[in-house]
This record gives C-alpha cells, structure tokens and sequence, in this order.
C-alpha cells in the first residue's frame, strides 16, 4: 500500500473568503477548502457570499444541523428554480417542474412513488446479482493490466452497468452515454466552457427522448418503458418529463457511485491501517461503505431559494428569494456530529452523513449507489494484495460535483485467490 500524494492541494486560507467565490468551479479543483469549511462552522455558519461581478450573492450553509434544517423546511425553501448554484445563479433551471429533484409538492410526491416501482426490491436484486461479476471482472482485467486507470477502467464503468442495467440501454450505446455524464455537471480541464456542459446536457436528454419514443409499446421491464407507459391521475408525463426524469437518474446513477469509488481507493492507499482492516475482514462492508460516501462526498452542495421569510433553524433570518446554497462537503466533517470527524475510519457508527441529501429529496438512488460502492470493497478485499498509486491523480473541474477523473494504479493479486483458467 503506497500513497504519495504525488499532487497534494494546497490547504486555502480562511483569511482569502471574502476575494473567492465558492461557485468557482476551478477554485474546488486547485484547492483544499478544509480549513474554510472548519472557520465557516465555528464562527460563520450562516455565511453570505456577496455578488461577484454580475452574479448575485447567495447564503452558504456549514453546519450539519442547519443543512438539514434547510432541507427538512419544504414550506419556506423551494427546488423547483434550481438545485444548484451554476443554474441558480444563472437565473433557473430549464428542466423545472419537470424533473424530480426540481419538483416540490403534490407532484413530487407523485413521481417519486412512480419511480420508486424501479428501484423496488426486485428490480434491484437482478442488478445486484450481475454487479457482482462486473467489478469482479474489472477488477481481474485492471489487475492483468498491470498499471491501469482506475478512475476509467474501473470506477467510470460499474455505476454504468448498474443504471444502464436498470434504464435498460442498448450495449453500443453505453460508452457515448459515459462520455456525455462525465462532462454534463463537471470537466476534465480547467479551459472547458460552460457550453461543453449543456452540449452534454442536452445530448443525454435527446437520447432519452428517442429512447422513451422507442419503449411506449415495446412491452420492455424496465425504467424508462415504466415512465414511457404510466400515468398519473389520469394523464401520462410529458415529453418533459420523460426526457428530464430519465436523464437524472442517469447522472444520479453515474455520478455518486462513480466518484465515491475512486476517492474510496485513493483514501484506502493513504489510510493504509484502513485497508488492512478491510483486507483482514475487520471492517463491516455496510459500515465501510458509508464511510466511504461520507469521506468522499461526490456532491459538494446543493442549493433551494427561499419561497418566504424564515429564520433558519432559530438561528438566521433569510428573506424570500434568496439563494441558499447547503454545503454537504462541509456537513460531512461536522465535529458535533462525527467524532473525530477528519479521520477515515471504516468501522465508524453512526454515520449520519448527508452524501445523498435529507428529506423529500434523499437521492432516490441511494441504495444501487451503496450497491456499487459495497461490490468494490467487497471486489479488492477478495483479489487485491496491495495497491499502489503509481501516477498524480486529475480532479474534475466543478463547483457541484467533487471527484477524479483519472487516477494511475497498481492492483497487485491477492495470492489466495485461484488464477482464471
């Protein structure tokens, strides 16, 4: 087990808060905002970044008890304008009322009871039985590779097997849909426009709508023809919402798992005692996972605008109409909620982390992303002696989503495994 920290972040200052602006996506990428997150908490947790040029000013939330106060409150904040800060920021999202992370209310409720039928117990036990095989087949090339790309060969494809599995996309379409996930929230290089991310945007939701045109009739079992065929009171969705719900449950489905793998080896390598519990089998896999998510924390924020006057929490008054912006990566590391909060530690109880929201609005697919993460340890525990990081990891770039897009390693055979014939 080797971690070098081959291109450590330098740690940012507090004292630079009021020259940054936390909507840079550039900013995440060069920089580690520990030490802001901790200031934030202890002395500023209800923090307002003022107006950068043309954009507007917006509340930043630190603490854990305060995220989920904002989250829980479903009568003064509101997801239907946006849901994260890019968009916000920019005036609103498109895809309001269409899509269900930016639908509120009556008609929230009533799709995620229709899409709660795909991740039924059912559904999700045919996934779980091929997902096993999948890391257990990416893991054995990556090891015959010798130095591999972990975050490509490995990490990018097993969330796409499970929600192309569950979506049911065509084989030969499933690599053009990885290329467009990667690139619709984040980028690979610092120069990417905002444009890239829409182009992507929108290619994922013309694919859905052709897809979803395909399944009205097909007879097919799966999410998109259940969307496709259903009703609610009476009337089916709209193209809109076919495309819009399709397309979250791609980048649900990709990002989280996707992210969380990656960063869950790179902190096994550095956390060396770590892997050897995990190796040794002294960690719960169940446990393990949820410190993984908490540890990485694929979505950084996400954010609601206030529908009317409200003290948050009994503690800061926000008027109607501002942005408020609720910072997982920060709830995450809460010292009143996590004890010892800065340490990976696998067989950490409770674990009340916040990787996949609170509320109404808990990630619809959090069970098939714990899924992915669990298969992974279970993966390198079995078949994997050591690890090495033979190469400087690259961090995407955004201000949503935090993760590494490439990741050179060494997975080294665990002997006790019997080599394929």
């Amino acid at each position: 087990m080797k971690g070098t920290m081959m291109n450590p972040r330098p740690m940012l200052s507090p004292d630079v808060l009021e020259d940054i602006d936390l909507n840079d996506r550039q900013l995440h990428a060069d920089y580690d905002l520990s030490e802001v997150w901790r200031y934030l908490r202890a002395e500023r947790p209800f923090y307002y970044q003022t107006a950068r040029g043309s954009q507007p000013g917006f509340w930043v939330v630190t603490r854990h008890a305060d995220c989920t106060a904002v989250y829980k409150d479903k009568t003064n904040f509101t997801a239907e304008r946006g849901n994260v800060l890019p968009t916000l920021l920019a005036g609103g999202d498109s895809a309001s009322r269409t899509m269900l992370a930016l639908t509120d209310g009556d008609r929230h409720t009533q799709v995620r009871n229709l899409l709660m039928k795909a991740f039924s117990p059912k559904m999700l036990s045919n996934i779980g039985q091929s997902l096993r095989t999948t890391v257990d087949g990416l893991l054995r090339d990556a090891i015959e590779k010798g130095e591999c790309d972990f975050a490509r060969d490995v990490s990018g494809k097993v969330p796409l097997v499970a929600i192309c599995d569950l979506l049911a996309v065509p084989q030969e379409d499933r690599e053009y849909l990885l290329s467009l996930t990667a690139h619709a929230l984040s980028a690979d290089e610092a120069d990417a426009t905002a444009e890239d991310n829409w182009t992507a945007k929108n290619e994922i939701l013309l694919y859905f709508a052709d897809l979803a045109e395909s399944r009205r009739s097909s007879g097919h079992n799966d999410v998109v023809s259940l969307l496709a065929t259903s009703s609610i009171e009476g009337e089916p969705l709209s193209d809109g919402e076919l495309m819009a719900n399709c397309y979250g449950l791609m980048i649900g489905g990709d990002e989280t798992g996707r992210h969380a793998i990656t960063g869950g080896l790179r902190a096994l390598i550095h956390h060396p005692d770590q892997w050897r519990m995990l190796r040794n089998g002294e960690a719960d896999l169940q446990t393990a996972t949820e410190e993984v998510l908490r540890w990485t924390v694929p979505s950084l924020h996400g954010a609601r605008t206030a529908t009317a006057d409200v003290v948050v929490n009994g503690k800061q008054q926000i008027r109607a109409g501002e942005i408020v912006s609720v910072w997982f990566a920060s709830a995450n590391r809460d010292e009143e909620v996590f004890r010892d909060a800065d340490r990976f530690d696998l067989n950490r109880t409770p674990n009340k982390h916040l990787t996949f929201a609170f509320g109404s609005h808990f990630c619809l697919g959090h069970y098939l992303a714990r899924m992915e993460v669990e298969a992974i340890l279970d993966g390198l525990r079995r078949m994997v002696d050591d690890i090495q990081q033979t190469g400087p990891e690259k961090l995407i770039y955004s201000s949503i989503l935090q993760g590494i897009s490439s990741f050179p390693a060494l997975l080294k055979p665990d002997r006790r495994v019997p080599p394929q014939t």
